[in-house]
């Protein structure tokens, strides 16, 4: 069945929808092979999949915008992919939610203010919610971010990268130096919550002009920072044509300034490539990190559910096209399977040791069902190879862990 839509209103997705929606949620609370005590925090992911130009660094679900963006049909979708998903989480409050993308700040003052009362009608939320939203200078215009402030958007994470010129040519963006800048103050005069995102170990980047681009952050004093190591992904244009990258030498010292310039300045290091003064660190970030749940809606958006028994992934069409067609006929989700017993023990250690605190061993049994002997083979080979310190209150890498975090992850995927 597709769904109703009845003159002037929003389209809804269709009472058989929601019926065999709710047939798949009682069949995910049946007896399984797992034994949550309680279930974790969820978050909601909001997925915009439209950019002014693809950059040759990016693997994210991004589509350059070619003519008019159908802004209102995926709208429309976006409600309807959320409601057909409720079933799946009645009853949970939504702790945090974060607009991604492609560029969300493409989105309209409208728009977007149509997107989030569509959220508060259908999901109870977290009266300290944070709302975040990504947002990338080339897109940045004064009154439109004030729109989106009163909207509810409380927290912006804006994708600076480079304030070099250069360098920000060499990544493909759409924007220069000036508008970078600009791009800053204009959060500043209306968030008191914001990110800022850049590189480094970028195409001929000197150690010098790495120091200038976190100087330049710094100085405007941002509650948080994301500090990424350029990696070459596949199937982008710069996997298919690497440019030329600083070697391994002078990307650790681009690591060890890092470190030494953020905890100079207050920052604290709390994930591999986050940093934030006291009282901001990233709370929708953190929940993946600590193996929590989120219900991904739009193009591409992925899902992790729990029930008491089990814990279940879904994946969206990736293709907007596709994917508003497939929400009208009542089916969104194109992948969706249960996490193994034996695949849980790598999924959760994944995110987990991506933080430099650490985790409290009962997390382990509370987000995956199962006691904490299950990874004991994993603990013991990571511990032996000083990639791992545990006690009976912690397991966190060592510095050794954290400088080959890959390699410490590999172990769990064998154990």
């Amino acid at each position: 069945m597709i769904p109703i839509k009845v003159a002037g209103s929003k389209p809804a997705a269709s009472p058989g929808n929601n019926a065999a929606a709710a047939s798949t949620a009682l069949h995910y609370l049946q007896p399984g092979a797992l034994n949550l005590a309680a279930l974790p925090p969820l978050s909601l992911y909001i997925h915009w999949p439209w950019c002014v130009r693809k950059c040759p660094y990016c693997d994210f679900n991004s589509h350059e915008a070619k003519g008019e963006v159908p802004e209102q049909a995926y709208l429309d979708a976006l409600r309807a992919d959320l409601e057909m998903a409720l079933p799946l989480i009645w009853g949970r409050r939504i702790q945090t939610i974060f607009i991604g993308g492609g560029t969300p700040s493409l989105m309209s003052a409208a728009a977007l203010d149509r997107l989030m009362s569509d959220v508060r009608t259908l999901l109870p939320m977290d009266t300290d919610i944070e709302i975040t939203m990504e947002a990338n200078p080339g897109t940045f215009e004064a009154e439109k971010f004030k729109s989106y402030r009163a909207s509810g958007i409380n927290r912006l994470s804006i994708g600076i990268q480079s304030f070099n010129e250069a360098h920000l040519k060499a990544l493909g963006r759409i924007h220069d130096g000036g508008e970078a800048r600009r791009a800053v103050e204009i959060a500043l005069a209306n968030f008191d919550n914001f990110n800022l995102d850049l590189m480094y170990a970028l195409p001929s980047q000197t150690l010098e002009e790495a120091r200038t681009d976190i100087e330049t952050a710094m100085s405007f004093k941002p509650p948080h920072l994301s500090l990424y190591h350029l990696t070459m992904e596949p199937n982008t244009v710069f996997a298919k044509y690497p440019p030329a990258l600083p070697d391994d030498d002078a990307s650790a010292d681009m690591q060890d300034m890092i470190a030494e310039m953020t905890a100079a300045h207050g920052y604290g290091q709390y994930e591999v490539s986050a940093y934030a003064r006291p009282g901001h660190r990233a709370r929708h970030n953190l929940n993946y990190w600590t193996f929590g749940d989120y219900i991904g809606i739009g193009a591409g958006a992925h899902s992790k559910i729990s029930f008491p028994h089990r814990v279940l992934r879904q994946a969206r069409y990736k293709q907007p096209k596709s994917y508003m067609e497939q929400v009208k006929a009542g089916n969104p989700v194109q992948e969706e399977y249960e996490i193994g017993r034996d695949d849980m023990g790598f999924e959760f250690m994944l995110n987990a040791l991506r933080l430099h605190e650490g985790f409290a061993p009962n997390l382990f049994a509370e987000r995956t069902g199962l006691t904490i002997n299950a990874i004991e083979k994993g603990l013991d080979e990571a511990e032996a190879k000083g990639l791992l310190y545990r006690d009976h209150m912690l397991i966190k890498p060592t510095e050794l862990g954290q400088r080959f975090l890959n390699d410490l992850q590999q172990i769990f995927l064998n154990a």
